[in-house]
């Protein structure tokens, strides 16, 4: 009796842990803000060393599936790991929703706001709720999104 009550709390520690793990795998809507506005600072601090910083994952500016990404007034992106320097403004979502002009047309200079859109996770091809974050600092118009 007594192995199969130490048997029982280790699976059950062992399924907690996995738990713990999975849930740990991607990124809150409060680490997203949080990074957000940890990169409007480093905008207004210094925008091409945060813009390099945001497009290469460096400087804390990459956590797991949460990354900063910016675009200028032209519409392009200025950093994003993947895209800089390809149109953010025609962006559209896997469901054809408008999903640039939408970040474009949501983003306000000192105010957070959402939008919401369908995306895949990293990795993955079906699309999933994600949910940017956006701000405008000066001419950047830049986001942080968590998948929901």
């Amino acid at each position: 009796m007594k192995l199969k009550s130490v048997l029982c709390l280790v699976a059950g520690a062992s399924m907690f842990a996995a738990s713990a793990a999975f849930a740990g795998e991607f990124g809150t809507a409060d680490e997203a803000k949080a990074m957000l506005t940890k990169a409007a600072a480093a905008v207004k601090a210094d925008k091409a060393k945060a813009l390099a910083e945001f497009a290469k994952g460096e400087g804390g500016f990459k956590d797991r599936d949460l990354y900063p990404f910016c675009g200028g007034p032209d519409g392009l992106f200025t950093a994003h790991p993947t895209l800089t320097g390809k149109s953010l403004k025609d962006l559209k979502d896997k469901t054809g929703k408008l999903l640039g002009e939408e970040i474009y047309a949501t983003a306000k200079e000192g105010e957070v706001k959402e939008v919401a859109y369908m995306w895949p996770r990293p990795g993955q091809t079906d699309p999933v709720q994600k949910v940017s974050f956006v701000t405008k600092i000066g001419d950047q118009t830049c986001a942080v999104g968590y998948y929901k």
